[in-house]
This record gives structure tokens, sequence and C-alpha cells, in this order.
């Protein structure tokens, strides 16, 4: 049985952190630019995790663990200030949520 070439995880990976910097630029809906910055940590992640097993250490799950924790707090912390954001502007649209001010 073949194993699957490490080239191809971290094309994977270079393709989704692709995707996740378009959605970040592009867009214009703050949820889908949540979604993109989430996309482009679990890219990186792959990469630590593909790392990790072509070197036989493991460095790269603790890296990707960390990330996990990192991403999991933003998650929480910014879904609550989309919410906020939400109930305040009754909008997502980041090009009318352009100042603090209200």
């Amino acid at each position: 049985m073949s194993e699957i070439p490490i080239s191809w995880f971290l094309t994977l990976s270079a393709i989704l952190f692709a995707l996740g910097v378009a959605g970040f630029l592009f867009r214009r809906n703050i949820i889908t630019v949540f979604m993109s910055i989430e996309l482009m940590l679990n890219a990186v992640n792959l990469s630590f995790i593909t790392f990790s097993y072509k070197l036989q250490k493991v460095d790269g799950h603790l890296l990707a663990f960390f990330v996990m924790v990192v991403a999991a707090a933003e998650a929480a912390v910014g879904l609550a200030i989309i919410l906020t954001v939400f109930k305040n502007r009754a909008t997502l649209n980041i090009d009318e949520i352009d100042s603090m001010k209200n």
C-alpha cells in the first residue's frame, strides 16, 4: 500500500489558505470574513500536522493544538462582537460599519 505524498497535503493547505485570503479580502459580510480567518487557521494547522508527521516530531501537533485553542477563543470573542454590532447597527456589511461611533 502506498502513502499519500506530503506535497498533496501541503498543496491542499496552500489552496485552503489562498481561499481564506480571497474571502477575507473580497467579501463584504462580517460572517464570511470571520469564516475566512478560521479557514486560514485550519490551513496552517494542516501544514503543522503534515510537517510533524514527516519529521516524526510532536512539535507540530502541539502547535496545531495551540492554534485550535486560540481559534476557539477568537470564535467566542468574535461572535460576541459580531452579535453586538448587528444589534446596534442592524447590518453585517463591512462597508457600513466603518466607524466605532454610533
